[in-house]
């Protein structure tokens, strides 16, 4: 007899099949407009979480992801990028120019030695699927993101999605009791930012 995870988790799989397909489908120029309003937007965060010698933390694009490998270049700014273990979760390390390796899911990232401490970065910046109203991410399933973020330390660190507008879902994603929501998302309409209610 299915349970309701069950339901949930083939929900979450044509969820991601659908959005997949809306996110493969957007152009060069909507990835440039929402580039431009990270390159904003990062100038409002800063100001606001940022504190001088801390890291950034970024991501490396997949297929359908916004490159913002850019903010690597902003001289004042430390950056760090995940490197995913299917049996360790994600860790962040400083990303300087030094050659990256491939981690447990293909994805290039920094080597494993030296673990940047959740304290020492100032702001997170997350790829994504899809997201909902109340910042809830629909991911890739390896619920990477969501182990790391349910550790206080982690969830403490203000996080954003980068994603275009047609992935942000009206209606409330399903969710399980271990999903963390973000605190707000950049699309090419915008910084858009979720007050706390609590």
């Amino acid at each position: 007899m299915k349970n309701i995870y069950d339901d949930i988790k083939s929900t979450k799989k044509n969820l991601r099949k659908q959005y997949n397909l809306i996110r493969n489908s957007n152009s060069s120029l909507i990835h440039e407009e929402v580039k431009l309003n990270v390159k904003s937007a990062l100038n409002i965060l800063l100001n606001k979480y940022h504190i001088e010698g801390k890291y950034i933390g970024i991501y490396w694009p997949l297929k359908g992801e916004v490159d913002i490998r850019f903010i690597k270049e902003i001289n004042s700014l430390k950056v760090a990028l995940p490197y995913s273990s299917k049996s360790k979760g994600i860790s962040y390390h400083h990303w300087s120019n030094n050659q990256l390796e491939i981690d447990s899911n293909n994805i290039p990232a920094p080597t494993k030695k030296n673990a940047i401490n959740p304290n020492d970065i100032s702001i997170l910046f997350s790829p994504a699927i899809a997201i909902d109203q109340e910042g809830y991410r629909l991911g890739y399933g390896g619920g990477y993101f969501d182990r790391l973020r349910q550790k206080d330390l982690w969830f403490s660190i203000p996080s954003f999605l980068v994603i275009s507008n047609n992935c942000i879902s009206k209606e409330p994603l399903p969710r399980e009791e271990w999903d963390v929501p973000f605190n707000g998302w950049i699309s090419e309409k915008g910084l858009h930012q979720i007050e706390a209610t609590n």
